[in-house]
């Protein structure tokens, strides 16, 4: 068994490794809570490693022949297995899915010994249909608007209480995720309670005025009394987030639409096709990780979980199979990183003469 792969004074590590291999040489309760986004197992872009790869670890799990979303769950419980035995007693797993896959996710989690506490829904108005488009204004799928958070747990070490003294887990901060309340007449409601519903705002909405399409001002319109937004919302990761800290990199080129002709290609620094907004993952950070705790996102991607611990004062590790992900992660997560304050000058650390 390894050692915690952060050494003293370490804020974050990402370790580019198959999160199947590296798990298990993780030591026992050593991490606080997980935050990830993990491959949905929809064959995203005919990618192997969201289709073929998940099958066939699926299958040799089971040892015989699956289905896709049998592959896919019987994969999901190979890791969760060793999430359930890293994690503290009573840490919180904060888990991305696809609509149709949630099932599947969830059951994969449930069956690997965690508790399932709640889905969270994100909820956002960008976004294309993955439709073919048939004649007489048929379709074959819809446009996609949310996507779950399953939130799991591992289980307690006794009571709710004792776990949150022992370990600091088992809980979740919710005043520090708690949302303003600028319409509240009352001191004690200028915040409320976080919910399970997260909104996402059009990148062209501005203060008071939400572009056409945007979730959160849907919402609004349709319950003028108690207005939806009083949930927590962020924006997607805009061009200039995902590209943050990799300026030195070299430029690639990102199609998240291959069937839109070419229209949607452009150079990006970042070509990791499923960047999650910065704001969100720090919001789930810090609902679900203690002050100062350890932060694992064994599906690191680009590095927006990393990101987000590092700026919540979270220790973090990530673990990266794709070299060329991880060094954006890295790029993305030194960027974002608070920088140590400069020592004060000589001049301005020595007391001032007394006058007579």
């Amino acid at each position: 068994m390894t050692p915690l792969p952060l050494s003293h004074g370490q804020a974050w590590t990402v370790i580019t490794a198959d999160t199947l291999t590296l798990l298990p040489q993780l030591p026992d309760q050593c991490i606080d809570a997980v935050v990830c986004d993990p491959p949905y197992g929809i064959d995203f872009q005919q990618a192997a490693w969201d289709g073929r790869t998940i099958r066939t670890a699926g299958a040799t799990a089971a040892g015989r022949p699956l289905t896709s979303g049998q592959a896919f769950e019987q994969w999901t419980g190979i890791w969760a297995r060793e999430l359930a035995r890293v994690v503290k007693p009573g840490g919180h797993i904060a888990c991305f899915a696809a609509p149709r896959m949630t099932h599947r996710l969830t059951s994969g989690l449930e069956d690997a010994g965690l508790e399932i506490r709640d889905v969270l829904m994100w909820l956002y108005g960008t976004g294309m249909p993955k439709s073919r488009r048939l004649p007489g204004g048929r379709g074959t799928a819809l446009k996609p608007a949310y996507e779950p958070i399953v939130l799991a747990r591992t289980p307690l070490a006794g009571t709710t209480a004792a776990t949150a003294a022992t370990w600091g887990t088992g809980v979740l901060n919710t005043e520090a995720c708690a949302i303003p309340d600028p319409a509240s007449s009352t001191e004690a409601a200028m915040v409320r309670w976080p919910a399970n519903v997260c909104l996402t705002h059009q990148p062209g909405c501005q203060s008071g005025r939400c572009s056409t399409g945007c979730a959160a001002g849907d919402l609004d319109r349709h319950a003028q009394r108690v207005r939806p937004s009083r949930f927590f919302y962020c924006g997607k990761a805009s061009r200039r987030e995902r590209d943050a800290g990799c300026q030195q990199l070299p430029a690639k080129t990102l199609d998240l639409f291959p069937s839109a002709a070419g229209r949607s290609r452009r150079q990006v620094r970042n070509p990791h096709p499923t960047v999650k907004p910065i704001e969100l993952m720090r919001w789930l950070t810090r609902l679900i990780t203690p002050e100062g705790g350890v932060v694992l996102d064994p599906f690191c991607g680009s590095g927006s979980t990393g990101c987000a611990a590092t700026l919540e004062r979270r220790l973090f590790i990530g673990i990266e199979r794709d070299p060329d992900h991880a060094q954006v992660a890295r790029a993305r997560i030194t960027h974002h990183h608070p920088k140590p304050a400069a020592p004060a000058s000589p001049a301005a650390s020595t007391p001032p003469t007394a006058r007579p």
